[in-house]
């Protein structure tokens, strides 16, 4: 199941919840079942299991052309994200692979639609792009072992880790907050889809783009931290909660540590893409 939150073009900006039968594919509405993909995780197995029945029936479609799709989650507790979890990301830039997840957050008002249009903040002259797998917590986790991780996740999703490199590394003290929390930070979509038609989270090809030119290449299988070793971790500090996501980290590529480095500018389209899950596209636009 590939669930998704969306608006019919032709009747107003009424937010429904539904599922996306293919990637890129017509989309069946579920607001009948819940109003919200938020409120469809909190109500647990029931609601999965009446939003599959439903769909075995073969109910009316809406053509992907009628709709823009929003953020496959919104509202949620917590964002989440891990750094330097890449094992050729730590090569790249000549450091040490970390001993323990390095884990810093942006805020759930940082979600953005998976084809939303990025303002260029007028504070940062580093703007960078960054390519994840996201996590989408299903049900409440705290403590949870590394074996039992994988029971607390609904799906995944794809991320655009937008930072503003500056910020992150050189003002605020050395805090990443700000360089990584300004508006519509996150992107995400287009759809969640459940682990089971995911399979091994940890071998998925991931890539990112700029203006089409391929920045970003690489697998999961270079996670230094896997899906489950990352929730167990975060889950000893914080509960989480249905809808919670955590931005996995990103691969090497990024503009930050090229030789000269490079940053994007208005104008500039980064693609930022998982296997089985799908592409964020993105324009970069000048701040209003």
């Amino acid at each position: 199941m590939r669930l998704v939150q969306f608006v019919r073009k032709a009747a107003g900006q009424a937010r429904l919840f539904g599922a996306e039968l293919s990637d890129g594919g017509d989309l069946v509405d579920l607001t009948h079942i819940a109003p919200s993909t938020l409120d469809f995780l909190r109500a647990g197995d029931s609601a999965v299991t009446v939003a599959e029945s439903y769909l075995a029936t073969s109910p009316k479609t809406i053509a992907r052309a009628e709709v823009e799709l929003l953020a496959p989650v919104t509202s949620m507790d917590k964002v989440i994200c891990i750094g330097m979890n890449y094992k050729d990301h730590c090569e790249e830039q000549g450091l040490p692979i970390p001993k323990e997840p390095l884990v810093f957050n942006k805020f759930p008002s940082c979600v953005a639609a998976p084809s939303a249009d990025l303002p260029l903040p007028t504070i940062t002259e580093q703007l960078d792009w960054e390519v994840e797998l996201c996590i989408v917590i299903g049900k409440e986790a705290r403590k949870v072992s590394k074996e039992q991780a994988m029971d607390f996740v609904f799906g995944f999703t794809a991320a655009h880790d937008v930072s503003a490199r500056d910020w992150q590394l050189k003002r605020n003290g050395g805090q990443w907050l700000l360089g990584k929390a300004m508006e519509a930070f996150a992107p995400i979509g287009p759809a969640i889809v459940t682990k089971e038609e995911i399979g091994d989270p940890n071998n998925l090809n991931l890539s990112c783009k700029v203006n089409g030119e391929l920045k970003q290449d690489s697998n999961t299988s270079q996670f230094v931290f896997n899906v489950s070793d990352v929730i167990s971790w975060v889950s000893i500090f914080t509960t989480l909660y249905p809808g919670d996501i955590i931005l996995t980290g990103t691969p090497p590529g990024v503009g930050a540590f090229m030789k000269p480095p490079q940053f994007l500018k208005v104008g500039d389209v980064v693609e930022c893409s998982v296997q089985k899950i799908g592409t964020v596209v993105n324009k970069i636009v000048a701040e209003k």
